[in-house]
C-alpha cells in the first residue's frame, strides 16, 4: 500500500470516528439526562457520568468501537436502589464503588466468556421487562406527578395520579411521544427524534409559559470527590445491592460487546472490556457521577455512522462536554414531562419486537422461561429473575434430553459420500462446500456455530447439512439466519439438507426456507450436491 493510500484509508476511518462520536453523543444527550433524573442522581451526574464512563473505558478497553454510558436497565436498579437509601448519595457511592470492583475481579475470571451461554428468552425475558417497567414508572411523571418506587405501586395509584394530573405536563409530554414516535425515518437519521423533542418541547414550554416541573438546575462544574463508606458493616450491609449492580453493569456490557463484533466483524478481549468498564465505574463512583455499561444503541449508532475504531468513544465525550457548558441554561428549563415522554420511548425500543413476531411459533418451554423472567423482572427483581430464567431453562433443556436418551443402532455414515465430498471440493477448489450441523443445534452451540462461517472467501454454494431429528430453539433458528444471511452478504447461495419433516416445517414457519428460496432444499444430500453442481455451471 503507497504511502498516499495510507493516508486515505487512515483519514477516512477518522471522519467515520468523528461522526461515529458525533452522533452518539446526540443520542447520548437526551438519555443520560433522563436517566440522571430518574435515578435521583440529578441531570449532571447523568451526563458526567457519560463524559467519565466513556472516555476512561474508551481509552482502556478494546479497540473496537463501543460507546459507554447510563442504560434503561442500570436506570432502573439504581433508581430502586436510591429510593431504598432514601437517596443517600454516600451510601450509593459506596455500592456503585464495590460494583466496580467486583466488575475487576470478574475480569480476572472466565465469567466474561459465559455470557454468550445466557438463552435467548432469558435474554429477551429481561429486555422486555426492562422497557415495560421504564415504561409504567414514567406514567407519573408524563402526568405531572413525582415518580412512584415501583410497579405495583405505580399501577395501584394510577387512578388517583389521572383524576389529579397536571394536564400543561400531560400535553407537552403528549406533543414529545407524537415527535418521538412518528418522525420520519429519513429525518431520524439525520437527527435523531429524541432531540428534537427535547429542543422543540422544552423551547415551546418555555414561550408558552406552562406550568411544569423542570430540572431547574445542572452542575457544569467538574465532579468532585465523593467519599464511600469504607467500614466493613456498611460493605456487608450493602452486598445485595452491590452484586445485583455488578451483574447489570457486566451483562450488558458483554452483550453489547457480542453486538459490536457482529456489526464490525471483528473480535474484541471480553476480560478487557469488563475490566475497562469496571475502572471507568469506579471514577464515576468516586465523583458522584452515574456509572453505566457498554451502551447498546449508542455503539450501533456510532458504528452506522461509521466509526470502525474507539476513537469515537473519545469523540463522544468531548462533544457532551461542549454541550454542557455552553447550553446549561437550556437543560435546566427541560420539562421533567418531556424526559418521561423520551424515557417511555427508550422502553419501547428497549422491548424485543423480534421475538414477539414469531412468538405464536416457539417452544413452550422457551415461553414458560420468557414469561417467568418477564413476570419476576416487572414485579420482583432483577437479577432473581435472570437466575431464575437460566436454572429453569437448564432443567427444561435437562428434560428434554433425558427424555431422549435411548439405546439407537445407527450404521456408520457412509465413507463413499464422504469421499465425494473431499473429492468435489478439492475438483471445484471449494467453490462447492458442504457442511454438516450434526449434534442439537440449541442455544448453548448457536452462538459457537455462527463463528465457523465467518469467512467462507471463494465458495459459490454451501451446503447445509442438519441430520439431527431435534427440533430448533428460537436462539439456534435466529443464529441460523445470522449465518445465512452474513453468507448472503459474501454471495455465497445456500443450500439446505434436511431429513426431518418436523425441522422443515419449523425452519418454513419462521421463513428461513422462503429467505433461501423453496428449491434449495433437499431430502438427499447427493441431490443437493447435483443441485449444486449444476448451479455453478450458469453462475
Amino acid at each position: 500500500m503507497s504511502f498516499l493510500q495510507t493516508i486515505k484509508l487512515k483519514s477516512k476511518v477518522f471522519v467515520g470516528d468523528v461522526f461515529g462520536g458525533i452522533n452518539s453523543a446526540i443520542i447520548t444527550l437526551p438519555q443520560a439526562l433522563a436517566f440522571g433524573v430518574a435515578t435521583g442522581f440529578g441531570a449532571g451526574a447523568g451526563i458526567w457520568g457519560a463524559v467519565i464512563l466513556c472516555f476512561v473505558a474508551g481509552m482502556l478497553g478494546p479497540r473496537v468501537p463501543i460507546v459507554s454510558g447510563t442504560t434503561g436497565p442500570v436506570a432502573i436498579v439504581v433508581a430502586s436502589m436510591m429510593l431504598a437509601l432514601s437517596n443517600n448519595m454516600r451510601s450509593a457511592v459506596t455500592i456503585l464503588l464495590c460494583a466496580a470492583l467486583v466488575q475487576l475481579f470478574a475480569s480476572l475470571t472466565n465469567l466474561p466468556n459465559l455470557v454468550k451461554y445466557i438463552p435467548y428468552p432469558v435474554i429477551s425475558g429481561f429486555m422486555n421487562g426492562v422497557g415495560i417497567i421504564i415504561i409504567i414508572l414514567q406514567l407519573n411523571p408524563l402526568m405531572g406527578h413525582s415518580a412512584m418506587p415501583s410497579t405495583v405501586s405505580t399501577i395501584l395509584n394510577l387512578h388517583h395520579s389521572i383524576h389529579s394530573l397536571n394536564h400543561s405536563a400531560l400535553f407537552i409530554g403528549i406533543i414529545t411521544l407524537a415527535i418521538v414516535f412518528f418522525t420520519p425515518k429519513a429525518v431520524n437519521k439525520i437527527i435523531p427524534s429524541q432531540i428534537i423533542a427535547l429542543i422543540f418541547c422544552t423551547w415551546l414550554s418555555v414561550k408558552t409559559g406552562l406550568n411544569v416541573d423542570r430540572i431547574n438546575e445542572v452542575s457544569v462544574a467538574f465532579p468532585h470527590f465523593v467519599a464511600p463508606y469504607l467500614d466493613i458493616n456498611h460493605i456487608i450491609e450493602f452486598l445485595p445491592y452491590v452484586f445485583t449492580v455488578a451483574v447489570v453493569f457486566s451483562a450488558e456490557s458483554m452483550l453489547t460487546g457480542l453486538v459490536t463484533d457482529s456489526l464490525t466483524k471483528k473480535r474484541h478481549n471480553p476480560k478487557l472490556l469488563l475490566a475497562a468498564q469496571g475502572l471507568g465505574n469506579m471514577m464515576c463512583a468516586l465523583t458522584g457521577s452515574l456509572g453505566g455499561t457498554a451502551a447498546t444503541m449508542r455503539t450501533v449508532a456510532a458504528i452506522n455512522a461509521g466509526a470502525t475504531t474507539k476513537m469515537c468513544a473519545f469523540i463522544n465525550p468531548l462533544l457532551l462536554m461542549v454541550l454542557l457548558f455552553k447550553c446549561s441554561g437550556f437543560v435546566a428549563q427541560i420539562p421533567l414531562a418531556v424526559l418521561a415522554a423520551i424515557l417511555i420511548k427508550i422502553g419501547y425500543d428497549i422491548i424485543d419486537v423480534k421475538l414477539l413476531k414469531v412468538l405464536k411459533y416457539a417452544p413452550k418451554d422457551d415461553l414458560y422461561v420468557l414469561f417467568l423472567v418477564f413476570l419476576l423482572t416487572v414485579f420482583y427483581n432483577l437479577i432473581f429473575a435472570v437466575g431464575a430464567g437460566i436454572t429453569l431453562a437448564a432443567l427444561l433443556y435437562a428434560k428434554r434430553v433425558a427424555d431422549k436418551a435411548k439405546l439407537v443402532h445407527k450404521s456408520v455414515y457412509d465413507e463413499e459420500i464422504m469421499e465425494l465430498e473431499r473429492v468435489l471440493e478439492e475438483d471445484y477448489q471449494h467453490r462447492i462446500r458442504v457442511v454438516h450441523i450434526s449434534g442439537q443445534f440449541f442455544f448453548g452451540s448457536a452462538t459457537q456455530l455462527i463463528s465457523k462461517f465467518e469467512d467462507m472467501l471463494g465458495t459459490k454454494h454451501l451446503i447445509l447439512n442438519y441430520e439431527s431429528d431435534d427440533l430448533l430453539d428460537i436462539s439456534a433458528i435466529f443464529a441460523l439466519e445470522d449465518i445465512i444471511l452474513r453468507l448472503q452478504s459474501q454471495e455465497v447461495q445456500i443450500i439446505l439438507v434436511i431429513k426431518n419433516e418436523s425441522v422443515l416445517k419449523q425452519l418454513q414457519d419462521h421463513r428461513i426456507v422462503a429467505q433461501i428460496g423453496e428449491g434449495h432444499v433437499f431430502y438427499r444430500e447427493l441431490d443437493a450436491i447435483d443441485f449444486a453442481k449444476e448451479q455453478l455451471k450458469y453462475s
